[in-house]
């Protein structure tokens, strides 16, 4: 599934292919998504500008005079950007067509991402509740510290609570746990404030880490061929399980922690 830091890189790709652009026409051929697509889409987008590209969370947000689309990739959603002359695919559910040729299109083999429409200045009850973003000033070692008081959860299950902080799927929470040297079936209660803050430094370099490789699932969401990201080939701990620590040399040790597979390091990590 893309993760934030993919989200990002689908978002920086994009954004210079559409920004200013007029929409000439869309096209839904597949409107059964893990929502159904608004309605409205077509109706709405067409003979509208894009004004701005934006991310909340694994959401990305296209903003016009009318409102915004707000678009989710799901577990295998991908957008592109093509042209008139390139063949559709199996899966290419949604085309947006520029007035100078530009197709965004949104492809999609499971179909469990979602594209709603937010007319004016509304908001969606799938973003309302979220936390601060990880690479914002809102997101701090403090702002954990304070967060985590009487908390018996998880320290890893915390920061992997979109309530929390969006963004902090279960790779970058291995990633950064390690980094940080904490256990992640710590108490979050039971860690210090200067923990906090090395941990929360820690997120935001192996996601700013992860949006400057083009991230650990990602394919190329700008070009219609893809390619890999490769920041999968940097990992410490993730998928690394019973291999050496490469701080240490101990053997990774590989849990399960809400049901997602922890791997961590029992000499570096406390």
């Amino acid at each position: 599934m893309p993760e934030l830091p993919e989200v990002e890189t689908t978002r920086r790709g994009i954004e210079p292919h559409v920004i200013g652009k007029t929409i000439d026409r869309v096209l839904v051929r597949q409107s059964s998504l893990r929502w159904p697509v608004s309605p409205e889409l077509s109706q709405v987008l067409t003979g509208n500008r894009i004004g701005q590209v934006n991310r909340r969370a694994k959401y990305l947000l296209f903003t016009t005079d009318s409102g915004r689309m707000m678009v989710h990739l799901g577990m295998s959603g991908s957008l592109r950007i093509t042209d008139r002359d390139s063949s559709v695919r199996k899966h290419d559910h949604i085309d947006i067509t520029f007035r100078d040729g530009t197709i965004l299109r949104y492809h999609d083999p499971r179909r469990f991402g979602s594209v709603f429409w937010l007319p004016g200045t509304s908001s969606h009850v799938l973003i309302d509740d979220l936390g601060p973003e990880p690479l914002s000033t809102e997101f701090s070692g403090d702002y954990l510290f304070k967060l985590s008081r009487g908390r018996k959860v998880a320290v890893k299950l915390l920061i992997m609570n979109s309530k929390v902080v969006v963004g902090v799927g279960n790779i970058y929470a291995n990633e950064a746990l390690h980094l940080a040297g904490i256990r992640p079936e710590r108490v979050a209660s039971g860690i210090s404030r200067a923990r906090y803050n090395r941990l929360a430094d820690k997120i935001r370099q192996v996601l700013n880490d992860a949006i400057a490789s083009g991230g650990t699932t990602l394919r190329d969401f700008v070009h219609e061929d893809g390619s890999p990201g490769y920041f999968k080939q940097s990992l410490t701990v993730y998928g690394r399980g019973g291999e050496p620590c490469l701080n240490c040399g101990t053997r990774l040790t590989e849990t399960r922690l809400g049901n997602r597979a922890t791997v961590c390091c029992k000499k570096c990590q406390r």
